[in-house]
């Protein structure tokens, strides 16, 4: 691709014979996308880092000069690429912008430089020079900071991407706080706390009040898909160590996380709407923000509850789920694309299902006490008055209860 070796992730591949298509959601779209690359690359830098497992930097590498091929000259991303090696400039989920995929892009090159800083110092000034390219679009968001609004009784900031995408955001900071760790620099860190100033602001409720701690995702609205805020305040709070931040995520793993775990997982929820949060469809993108983040919480605070925690929130992988049925399969290493409704799994697997479900798995088997828990089921859920709680059990018939005291709103998890 323009002259250099690069690889890709193909978008789809689809039950029962899993060949590669490619993508049309919104017209077409074309067969890769940086959305896509950006995170695959972020879960080989990660595996090398964890295990310095040399095969994993190659793929990393040639998956990160893609993200680059596809940055233009502003800083800015076009997100697909067609069968014939050109880049989709025109769609609607591919036009230069710094959104969504900008955001994993910027994610990817900076775990990357973060990385290959130590391992090819040359590659890393490329990756430093493609950063600097994209820092002054984020400083375009911040020309409105301090800029917010109230949507239906809800404080809303306008410095956010999308003017209030705190998903989006907080995947952009995950990059910005691999950058800062890596570089540290006083204009960097001012910039992180103030889109995380704006995060904070989408938190709603307490451990006790509905809606439990949860961060929104963008104005009144929720989605447990694509939500890493946990997993971003955990991990900036403890690098730029800011109690805040880290308070901000216990709030929500305390509060709504531990609901999530004992209720069952959601898809969605409108904060002003009358109307309860819908359950489906569940996908693995909605359990690695969760698991992740309970991983940065037990980094962050030494607390194994989050560990615990974290286990049973992977273990929707391996059938703890409503269906009772494996997502995963580590046989092929292929995750399915979810759960459909209450009696049916999407068989299909998608590049982000595969690389969502392998970044969960990298980040627990690092703790063996987090793994111990990937293979516990749910046995029985009660609300009894008082308390929230739930049974779970493994094979070998070991039990770990999660009891939630919903007058004060404690946690406990015995």
């Amino acid at each position: 691709m323009g002259g250099d070796n690069v690889d890709i992730v193909h978008v789809y591949a689809n039950f029962p014979d899993y060949r590669w298509f490619e993508a049309a959601d919104a017209g077409t779209e074309g067969v890769a996308c940086v959305d896509d690359a950006a995170r695959a690359a972020v879960v080989y830098l990660r595996h090398y880092e964890l295990t310095r497992e040399q095969a994993s930097l190659g793929p990393a590498k040639r998956l990160l000069q893609f993200v680059l091929k596809m940055q233009a000259d502003d800083g800015e991303f076009c997100n697909f690429v067609y069968k014939d090696h050109s880049i989709n400039t025109t769609g609607r989920t591919s036009k230069k912008s710094f959104g969504w995929w900008a955001s994993r892009g910027v994610w990817s090159l900076a775990a990357g430089y973060r990385v290959f800083m130590n391992v090819d110092p040359v590659f890393a000034g490329t990756l430093r020079r493609s950063l600097d390219r994209s820092l002054p679009r984020v400083n375009d968001l911040l020309i409105r900071y301090g800029i917010s609004d109230t949507v239906a009784g809800y404080p809303v900031p306008r410095w956010l991407p999308y003017e209030s995408g705190a998903d989006v955001t907080s995947e952009l900071l995950l990059g910005l706080v691999d950058f800062y760790s890596a570089v540290p620099d006083s204009n960097l860190k001012s910039v992180i706390e103030k889109l995380a100033n704006g995060i904070m602001m989408m938190q709603s409720g307490s451990p006790r009040n509905s809606p439990f701690g949860l961060h929104r995702s963008w104005e009144t609205q929720w989605h447990m898909w694509g939500n890493p805020q946990t997993q971003m305040l955990a991990g900036a709070g403890k690098i730029l160590k800011n109690d805040a931040f880290v308070a901000s995520a216990e709030r929500e793993a305390a509060g709504f996380y531990a609901r999530l775990l004992v209720e069952g997982f959601l898809k969605e929820w409108n904060l002003a709407s009358a109307s309860p949060p819908s359950k489906y469809e569940q996908i693995a993108y909605a359990v690695r923000p969760m698991a992740v983040g309970l991983i940065r919480l037990y980094e962050a605070t030494g607390k194994k509850d989050y560990l615990a925690m974290a286990g049973l929130a992977g273990s929707w992988l391996f059938g703890n789920n409503v269906l009772h049925k494996p997502i995963y399969d580590p046989a092929t290493g292929r995750c399915y694309d979810g759960i459909r409704d209450s009696v049916t799994i999407n068989m299909n697997s998608g590049a982000e299902s595969t690389i969502e479900a392998l970044y969960t798995l990298v980040e627990i088997e690092r703790y063996p006490y987090a793994r111990n828990f990937l293979m516990y089921r749910k046995i029985l859920s009660r609300n009894d008055g008082r308390d929230l709680s739930a049974l779970f059990r493994n094979d070998r018939g070991e039990e770990l209860t999660i009891t939630i005291d919903k007058e004060n709103g404690t946690l406990q998890i015995r």
